[in-house]
């Protein structure tokens, strides 16, 4: 009998060999991606000079975590970063299944097919292809809101790479324009998931749409609205470099609305060559998120244990 089973055992490991070759390019992919860069966080707590080598820099301690608080625009980098988050955080889930809502009472599949596509779209679309798209809007010369739009509603051109009120709203819509496709989709493969018999019970029993949304659609999905918060959540220090620095076309007037912590790493690698600030900035938003993480999964693991992620 334990030959038989060692037999078993052994056919079903060379059946799924191919498969754990195919997993070796992305597990290569991960370690030099996200695991040999980790290295480079010794940097943090040194004075970078490349002329001793990586690790030979002069240590100094928590000096650059000191000088990025003293920094005068601490302030603005924190919120943004966080501000923006927030909104995305808030914001994200509410219009991700409202879509998915809307898309999963649309029966016939070729209308459902086609619009799936239309919104996950923008997603796919490169933040590059993005910038020049939100340029041909909002060019102050040749833009389509100053050159035809704004005309023809008997307003005045607006300078809209020369005033700051406007960038929070723009690059909102932008995010939200770009991302919710995405979000759309995962909340809809969730909602499908879901037996028709619910709905069903609850049209006999005479329940509204919006009380079969509240009763039945919402706690079935929660588990994903919690996985996709606390992967939010683990971000919230962190944004989308593209939306902030090439959108705005890296202009320094529109820095109170767009300086965040990554724009503000990335500028001080690039122009003060403040390698170690730069290390100091990036691993403190890694160890914000994993903070938010844990503490967002401990509170879901009280309140509700069967729900957490570990």
């Amino acid at each position: 009998m334990d030959t038989q089973l060692q037999y078993k055992r052994k056919i079903k490991w060379k059946k799924m060999i191919p498969f754990y070759i195919m997993v070796i390019p992305g597990f290569i992919y991960l370690f030099i991606n996200n695991y040999m860069p980790m290295a480079g966080l010794v940097m943090a707590f040194q004075k970078v000079n490349f002329n001793f080598g990586l690790f030979g820099g002069q240590w100094i301690g928590l000096e650059n975590f000191r000088f990025l608080f003293k920094s005068p625009d601490l302030w603005i980098i924190i919120r943004n970063t966080v501000g923006y988050n927030l909104v995305f955080l808030i914001g994200g889930p509410v219009l991700g299944i409202l879509v998915a809502v809307l898309l999963n009472e649309v029966r016939q599949k070729v209308a459902s097919r086609l619009y799936q596509t239309i919104i996950l779209l923008p997603y796919l679309i490169s933040i590059t292809v993005v910038t020049y798209l939100a340029f041909a809007f909002l060019s102050n010369d040749n833009g389509m809101l100053n050159k035809t739009i704004l005309p023809m509603l008997g307003m005045s051109p607006v300078q809209w790479y020369g005033e700051v009120k406007y960038w929070p709203f723009i690059l909102i819509f932008i995010h939200f324009w770009k991302s919710f496709g995405f979000s759309t989709v995962i909340y809809l493969s969730s909602i499908v998931g879901i037996s028709t018999e619910y709905y069903e019970a609850a049209e006999i029993d005479g329940a509204s749409k919006w009380r079969q949304f509240r009763s039945i659609t919402l706690p079935l999905i929660k588990p994903t609205i919690i996985t996709m918060t606390i992967i939010g959540l683990g971000a919230v220090f962190r944004s989308d470099f593209g939306l902030f620095y090439q959108v705005p076309l890296n202009n320094g007037a529109l820095f109170k609305a767009t300086q965040t912590l990554d724009t503000y790493i990335f500028r001080g690698l690039t122009t003060a060559t403040n390698l170690g600030l730069s290390a100091a900035a990036g691993f403190l938003q890694s160890f914000i998120g994993f903070v938010m993480v844990v503490a967002a999964n401990l509170v879901i693991k009280k309140v509700s244990a069967s729900d957490a992620l570990f």
